[in-house]
């Protein structure tokens, strides 16, 4: 009965370990997106975070005004890449995340986070 029940507690214990390493922290797709960066802003009651907007448009008007919008929202955990985003707030970015599939409070609010950015050139 005690090997039995060592041998379960194992088991118990591996299963809970590569659910919780495949639910938060294997990435599920990773990719790029294209758009206007209109927020970035650093919130959080206890975990402070870095949340961003960027709008993606399929059109834009001859006043760089985008139509057709979609919003993308996003997390970014590394700080040199927050601190580009603050700065280039307003502009086109082209963005490159990584998609989790369920988030953690100190990671952010959205399962995309930000590892890389990229200005487009108009």
């Amino acid at each position: 009965m005690k090997k039995f029940l060592i041998w379960s507690i194992l088991i118990v214990i591996v299963v809970s370990t590569f659910l919780i390493y495949w639910m938060f922290y294997n990435t599920y797709s990773e990719g790029n997106r294209a758009g206007l960066l209109q927020k970035f802003s650093h919130k959080g009651n206890i975990f402070k975070t870095y949340e961003g907007e960027l709008i993606m448009s399929s059109i834009r008007s001859n006043m760089n005004v985008p139509l057709a919008s979609e919003k993308f929202f996003f997390s970014v955990t590394d700080d040199s890449i927050a601190s580009l985003l603050s700065e280039m707030e307003g502009n086109y970015l082209k963005l490159h995340y990584k998609e989790k599939r369920r988030t953690l409070p100190w990671r952010g609010d959205s399962p995309y986070v930000v590892d890389g950015v990229k200005l487009v050139e108009e």
